[in-house]
């Protein structure tokens, strides 16, 4: 059995109002209640887990309003679903001050909703420190990117391309979510970690909205828990720090006999080891065999680069370079993964992920498209016997765009592409690989090296 130790305390009115409101507003919050979640986890492939689900069950928050016309997909509540959830708190906090009068304090409930919160808070904040801590969530810019205008970007793009050109330092802040993860774990730090998530979090939060990215209610989410969990010994804090006066520790503490104990042991080991050492080996292997953001398949042998397009003719009319056709193709970019990008004057609606989003599926794998407008994006699957190549527009505003193009190799360094567009007009397209060097490269080892470009 468990005994609770702790001042026995008679709280005001007030004081005992709002904690009724808190109690079931962040219990709705944090725990997985919302039908949703469970349907979720059994579509998880558990003989295959994957580092993916792990993180999906770590970030879901309940999606009462804006999940409903999806089931089945994982996801982030919205404001709309704060407010029900708030809504619910408020009218069950006033039936229960109705049907509570005696009550002279909630010592119990309120240690147990700390304990709830600060494992909440732990496996939300890890599960972006690990795919940090392996540079995952950004990488390093594809060939792509690197051949791509800087004003083509959108804010979101430039800010997640900035954080991957410096893998060490996303590393260190991935280092710094996953210690802050650890000490919520342990009711003596808690304060402490939670204090941490305010400022670094909170960092997050406003990088979110500055650069239009999508998961600002989400950071804001764990904000708020990290808030709750600080005003515990706010004002220790400040009677310590601000007033410098003499200030007792908190005295609250669960004592645990029998099998209870061994219980909470079990349980605690249990939840470190799935959130914290599996989770970690699943970024680990990922970070060397597949990084979510790129697809996995792998391209056509030994063409990977920059090609310049030297001839182009539509329909065998030749088009000259031009400052101003958009029809005409400039550039070709080959990934190592089964991705052609063109380089031309036309503009493309840009495809944006909202979240942060992790796929087995080479198809939903949009990073390296994602926030830009300045070149078109094609996975291919090569035909290596008949010499074709099936291309399929990456971006989802284009899905129609779809054509097969024949190739040969006359010469190291060129390549032949013939055949239809997804015009219907017959198009012939010389490339001519270019050995260009990239200064993000060559200054890899520091701006004081001698740099030959």
């Amino acid at each position: 059995m468990s005994t609770l130790t702790t001042n026995q305390t008679k709280w005001k009115e007030y004081e005992k109002g709002a904690f009724r409101f808190f109690f079931i507003y962040f219990v709705l919050q944090a725990l997985p209640l919302d039908w949703k979640y469970f349907g979720n986890l059994f579509r998880i492939q558990w003989g295959s887990l994957n580092f993916g689900d792990i993180f999906y069950i770590s970030r879901y928050t309940p999606q009462f309003i804006s999940g409903a016309s999806t089931p089945g997909t994982w996801g982030i509540g919205t404001l709309a679903d704060w407010a029900l959830i708030a809504g619910i708190a408020l009218i069950g906090a006033i039936i229960w001050s109705l049907r509570d009068k005696k009550s002279e304090n909630y010592n119990n409930l309120y240690y147990w909703l700390r304990v709830i919160l600060r494992y909440r808070l732990a496996i939300g904040i890890i599960a972006y420190g690990f795919i940090k801590f392996f540079p995952l969530q950004s990488p390093l810019p594809s060939l792509s990117n690197l051949n791509t205008s800087y004003g083509d970007f959108n804010r979101w793009k430039l800010f997640s391309l900035s954080l991957g050109i410096v893998p060490g330092y996303e590393s260190f802040l991935g280092l710094v979510e996953i210690v802050v993860g650890i000490l919520l774990l342990f009711r003596k730090t808690t304060t402490f970690g939670a204090v941490i998530i305010l400022v670094f979090t909170g960092n997050v939060f406003i990088s979110n909205i500055a650069y239009d990215g999508g998961e600002a209610i989400y950071a804001l989410y764990l904000i708020s828990i990290a808030l709750f969990l600080t005003v515990y010994d706010a004002q220790r804090i400040y009677n310590l720090v601000a007033l410098r006066k003499p200030t007792s520790p908190n005295t609250v503490k669960v004592s645990l006999s029998g099998q209870w104990r061994t219980s909470r042991l079990v349980l605690k080991s249990l939840f470190i080891f799935f959130f914290v050492f599996l989770y970690g080996y699943k970024t680990y292997a990922a970070y060397h065999h597949d990084i979510y953001q790129y697809p996995k398949a792998k391209g056509l042998a030994g063409v990977a680069g920059l090609y310049n397009v030297s001839d182009f003719k539509v329909n065998n009319k030749q088009l000259p370079y031009s400052q101003t056709d958009t029809s005409r193709w400039n550039d070709i970019v080959f990934e190592k993964w089964n991705t052609i990008s063109i380089g031309s004057l036309k503009r493309y609606k840009a495809d944006t992920a909202v979240t942060e989003e992790i796929s087995r599926n080479d198809n939903d794998r949009s990073y390296e498209l994602d926030g830009t407008t300045g070149r078109a994006y094609y996975s291919y699957t090569a035909d290596t016997v008949k010499q074709i190549l099936l291309l399929k527009n990456r971006n989802s505003n284009y899905k129609a765009d779809q054509f097969a193009l024949h190739y040969t190799r006359p010469a190291n360094g060129t390549i032949i592409l013939t055949g239809i567009d997804h015009n219907r007009d017959s198009i012939y397209v010389q490339l001519d690989r270019i050995n260009k060097k990239y200064l993000l490269q060559e200054a890899a080892q520091g701006r004081s090296k001698a740099l030959k470009l």
